[in-house]
């Protein structure tokens, strides 16, 4: 009998050419289930650039019914319509807030936000970066200073800047050996000075490195920051995956979409940049993106200095950027940026709400 596998290999085959993706590294293929000869799937796919995606469903029919041992075909085929909002009164000169989460913690959530803020910054666009983990903030670490927030009046903060990025960090006001024994309200304050009273100004995107679980502090941040979509980080194997699922989970709950997972240390590179080692199962994000319908945005591999760049207040972007990893964050932010400013020129003052 046929299998899911066998269905999202099939439904490659079909592209969208105004995207220059097929149907599944979109993410447009949602829900599926295949029950015995049938096979069931909704096709979620957005027209900001104009095109007619109903012509999609025709082909995907078609590639499904090749497949042996299939017999018949239900697609649901929905479809964005568009209403006019209002304008944000959080980050409102901010084009693009993104969210980078984690199911849990020790999967380098933060090197990736790190490097993908970096990597955008290099390209040339304008990037603030929200640390917005209260109990261990990195990002001061990694970018290696520890300036201190200047006054803008009227209880508002100018953010610090280190490497041309807007930055905010609880470890920029606090001791850093002082722990943050705080309770809830607290940490539900801070998030929201951070968003509400800091003077972002214009700026193309600001990454937000969220905290690792789904508890208040993520949800105050996914119903308070005007996101414009988020990024899942995991590890390759199984257990890092479970916890991956639960934060996509709470993405989806909350009507943010999901741009895509990134499976983080996929493979170790060898001295000579050349021999890899699969130490923890390469490939399981990937497979987890391509059964959950969202896009798979790449692999970083496990790579000597990485961890020391980011201890040292250089992100690998910039001290290799010629690197295995280096180049793997550079493609992905790439990828991310095209796929948000492409989106941004339908949709700078739009919402959208699926429509079967």
């Amino acid at each position: 009998m046929p299998t899911s596998q066998d269905v999202l290999q099939a439904l490659r085959s079909v592209s969208d050419d105004a995207v220059g993706k097929d149907v599944v590294s979109a993410g447009y293929v949602k829900n599926l289930f295949v029950d015995g000869a049938t096979v069931h799937f909704e096709l979620q796919a957005s027209s900001v650039d104009g095109s007619d995606k109903s012509a999609l469903k025709a082909p995907c029919e078609a590639a499904v019914k090749a497949i042996a041992g299939v017999e018949s075909v239900e697609i649901d085929m929905k479809t964005l319509k568009r209403t006019p909002r209002a304008p944000r009164a959080i980050m409102n000169g901010v084009k693009h807030v993104v969210a980078v989460a984690s199911g849990k913690g020790g999967v380098g959530k933060s090197t990736v936000t790190a490097n993908l803020a970096m990597a955008l910054a290099k390209e040339g666009y304008s990037v603030g970066l929200l640390d917005a983990d209260i109990y261990g903030p990195s990002m001061p670490t990694m970018f290696g200073t520890n300036e201190r927030p200047k006054p803008a009046g009227d209880k508002r903060i100018h953010p610090v800047e280190a490497r041309g990025i807007k930055m905010m960090s609880i470890g920029f006001v606090v001791d850093p050996d002082q722990p943050m024994v705080w309770r809830g309200p607290m940490v539900h304050g801070a998030l929201q000075q951070f968003l509400e009273q800091v003077e972002w100004g214009e700026l193309d995107f600001v990454f937000v490195d969220m905290p690792p679980g789904t508890g208040d502090a993520q949800l105050t941040l996914t119903q308070k920051a005007p996101l414009s979509g988020a990024i899942i980080v995991s590890t390759p194997q199984k257990v890092a995956l479970i916890d991956a699922r639960k934060g996509l989970k709470m993405f989806e709950q909350v009507k943010v979409p999901v741009l895509g997972i990134v499976e983080n240390m996929s493979y170790l590179v060898g001295p000579d940049g050349e021999m890899t080692v699969d130490l923890f199962g390469r490939g399981g994000a990937k497979a987890a993106a391509e059964e959950l319908g969202v896009p798979f945005l790449g692999e970083v591999p496990l790579q000597e200095g990485v961890a020391q760049s980011g201890d040292e207040g250089e992100p690998i972007v910039v001290r290799a950027p010629d690197s295995p990893a280096g180049k793997a964050f550079t493609d992905m932010a790439r990828t991310l940026a095209r796929t948000l400013m492409m989106s941004a020129e339908g949709e700078a003052s739009l919402s959208m709400k699926w429509e079967g």
